[in-house]
């Protein structure tokens, strides 16, 4: 509590927990705020809820506490990718009564993920944001080297390779990537061939689909897995109308994915 009449003090994790029980159940705010007030009465728990303003002003700046955000000194893989999240409108309706036209708009959500499961990076941006253009601020919130960088056509660009060299500082990676159909060798290619250059000559020599079951590539349908998980569990749009909120609850939800990881997942074993 600040002065008297000054408006309640709540911790970081106090919102998080609501916040997250709002997206878990889906939940308007003000829902949200009567929500957890029932559950406190049943508890017998004298504890003050935040009210629906509070948790829409403090989802703008929440510093959103995720296990998997932790540092480490280790070398991670990023397995890379992007979906698209419907932002809330007026709706259908409002639109036809006022003559509007009603326009979907939305966000896309680039998520990288480690090999065990793990959401290492997210990235809220502008639906018509390119995903290779994700790629350098994708790895600015790893201060990590990379051991593996897998990730589907799209992102066979200049950009992408460039990112993750600067990002390694010398520290050679693997870089699996699937050139487009049309990718031709580089100048060098016969002398000093790049990681590219052996995928075009291996593509050409055993055919694409060898060469995705050597190289690794199927690993990126983990991060499909993913945003199947997420649209399942919160939907395929996004509650808050502000940018910032916006950005906190893809931060949240990809968090609470991580806190679902932590407290276990199936073991997959392979049939012969």
């Amino acid at each position: 509590m600040g002065k008297r009449g000054g408006q309640r003090l709540y911790s970081d994790i106090a919102i998080q927990t609501v916040l997250t029980l709002r997206l878990l159940f889906h939940l308007p705010l003000r829902a949200t705020e009567g929500f957890v007030a029932s559950i406190f009465k049943l508890a017998g728990l004298e504890l003050g809820v935040p009210d629906h303003t509070t948790l829409s002003r403090r989802n703008q700046t929440l510093c959103v506490d995720d296990p998997a955000r932790t540092p480490t000194s280790e070398p991670i893989s990023l397995i890379v990718d992007s979906s698209g999240l419907k932002i809330c409108g007026q709706g259908e309706w409002h639109a036809k009564k006022h003559g509007q036209k009603c326009r979907r708009k939305w966000k896309k959500l680039h998520i990288g993920m480690d090999d065990e499961g793990w959401i290492r990076t997210s990235l809220l941006t502008d639906g018509h944001t390119q995903d290779p253009t994700a790629v350098p601020e994708l790895l600015a919130q790893r201060d990590v080297a990379l051991k593996r960088f897998v990730a589907d056509g799209i992102y066979d660009n200049a950009t992408v390779y460039g990112a993750i060299a600067e990002h390694q500082g010398g520290i050679p990676v693997d870089v699996v990537v699937p050139p487009r159909r049309n990718a031709a060798p580089s100048r060098t290619a016969a002398t000093a061939p790049t990681q590219r250059d052996d995928h075009i000559a291996t593509i050409l020599a055993d055919g694409l689909s060898q060469w995705r079951w050597e190289s690794g590539y199927y690993a990126q349908s983990r991060v499909e897995n993913v945003f199947s998980r997420y649209k399942a569990i919160f939907g395929g749009h996004l509650r808050a109308k502000r940018q910032d909120s916006q950005e906190r609850e893809a931060q949240l939800g990809c968090a609470i994915l991580n806190q679902l990881r932590a407290l276990g997942s199936p073991l997959s074993v392979r049939v012969e």
